[in-house]
């Protein structure tokens, strides 16, 4: 009997670690519990489900149960959730419908994911109200949007997955009104760089409405405190936060934003447990204090870190700058490192510096107008974030900065960089280096 490993979470933290874990431990017996119907699935493929540029939900499935079983000989065990964690025990409740029962291990996984912030405002469980985290939920969502009378759609709050459900419900030629508690959608950038992607919002016919808070659900209403709205459907877009109550409960450190706290090599504080995904904690790359990120880029990331050490084969995952793409319909927009904010806050004497350019030649058909910001260290001239915002083909320009920034390049150190010149693509500087050459100047 080989070794038991118990995985709490069917997605991309949990069984991105399986083929990992088995290259030390190739008798590893895995069990899989997933409270939910589906594994290994793009939750961030949901927005372009419900506008219509993926045909059809099976898409979004990487690996499906039963591959799973058939290909890795894992025992995956679908609408089974586990209910507490009995560390001295080296044992996981679980129920499975009306039945419960206990299954040991040797080492655990906990997968958990995040969970969506979700309100106790009046209302809030009523049928036109959605929230966008599972396949299920996109499958509600989708059969809704699809609906006849579904007319008018009020998107709550104003971060990436609003700003992608807007683009959605325009593309289905609904009237949409995102409605941001704060003072700017995308809370993440710069002012400067926010506005920007409201007033792209609004171009593309998005009434959005900041500076705004919703207060509760009516049948057909969204009462905010600066007056109701007419809706057939409501999208939760509010954030994301660790699913760690099982983690906690059971005794587990918890720490930013109450997400397990785990180590490089993603070790959660009792031997033998390990996290991975939106339910655990990383480090920034930039300030180096801990942050909680929830996106699938890490999570994947975490889950391979996790799986090679549950193996026995040492890894580590150095940490993360929080890159992020999105796009409302002909507008991209991305963001790496910290802001002007992020950084006085981390006690940086930082500078941003912004530039106006084009995503080609500015002669050449198709050139689009983009802005990069850039924040950089005074004194040091150390890059320590970008943002952008641009037509087609800027916001991927994103990771040149990243990479920059991980490599722990200057300004100067990015103006020599030898990037690919030609007239469909840049200008014959690229827009990262004209940012950066105007940066040299500020530092």
């Amino acid at each position: 009997m080989g070794e038991r490993l118990v995985i709490i979470g069917g997605d991309a933290g949990g069984m991105s670690a399986i083929s990992q874990a088995r290259k030390g431990a190739p008798t590893l017996e895995v069990t899989v519990l997933e409270k939910g119907s589906w594994t290994s699935y793009s939750a961030c493929g949901i927005p372009y489900l419900v506008g219509g540029e993926v045909e059809r939900i099976e898409q979004l499935v990487a690996r499906t149960p039963q591959q799973f079983r058939d290909r890795d000989q894992v025992d995956v065990r679908m609408g089974h959730e586990a209910t507490a964690i009995d560390l001295d025990g080296r044992r996981v409740e679980v129920r499975d419908g009306d039945r419960t029962y206990s299954l040991a291990f040797d080492q655990l996984l906990i997968a958990t994911g995040g969970r969506p912030v979700r309100p106790p405002l009046p209302g809030i469980d009523l049928a036109f109200v959605h929230g966008v985290q599972t396949l299920d939920d996109a499958a509600h969502l989708l059969r809704h949007v699809e609906s006849e009378g579904c007319r008018r759609a009020v998107v709550v709050g104003g971060g990436y997955i609003g700003l992608e459900m807007a683009e959605a419900l325009v593309r289905r030629g609904r009237e949409v009104v995102v409605v941001e508690q704060g003072p700017q959608v995308l809370g993440a950038l710069d002012p400067d760089m926010g506005e920007l992607v409201t007033a792209a919002m609004r171009r593309h016919g998005v009434d959005v409405r900041t500076d705004t808070t919703v207060v509760g659900f009516d049948d057909g209403v969204v009462h905010t405190d600066a007056g109701d709205h007419p809706a057939d459907l409501v999208l939760l877009g509010m954030g994301v936060g660790p699913n760690s109550g099982l983690a906690g409960e059971a005794g587990l450190e918890l720490g930013e934003r109450g997400a397990v706290r785990v180590d490089r090599r993603q070790r959660t504080s009792a031997d033998g447990v390990w996290a991975a995904g939106d339910c655990c904690e990383s480090r920034h790359l930039v300030s180096g204090r801990p942050v909680h990120v929830a996106l699938g880029t890490v999570a994947n990331k975490q889950g391979r870190v996790a799986g090679l050490n549950i193996g026995g084969i040492d890894a580590t995952f150095p940490g993360v700058l929080g890159t992020a793409i999105s796009k409302i319909c002909d507008t991209e927009v991305s963001f790496t490192g910290l802001s002007e904010a992020a950084a006085a806050e981390a006690a940086f004497d930082a500078v941003g510096v912004s530039v106006r350019t084009t995503t080609r030649a500015g002669y050449f058909p198709g050139a689009e107008s983009m802005v990069v910001k850039l924040v950089v260290e005074r004194g040091t001239g150390r890059l320590l974030g970008a943002q952008i915002v641009g037509g087609p083909g800027a916001a991927k320009r994103v990771d040149t900065c990243a990479t920059a920034i991980t490599a722990g390049m200057t300004v100067a150190d990015v103006v020599d960089l030898d990037l690919a010149y030609a007239p469909p693509f840049s200008s014959v500087w690229d827009p990262v280096l004209v940012a950066a050459r105007e940066a040299t100047k500020a530092v």
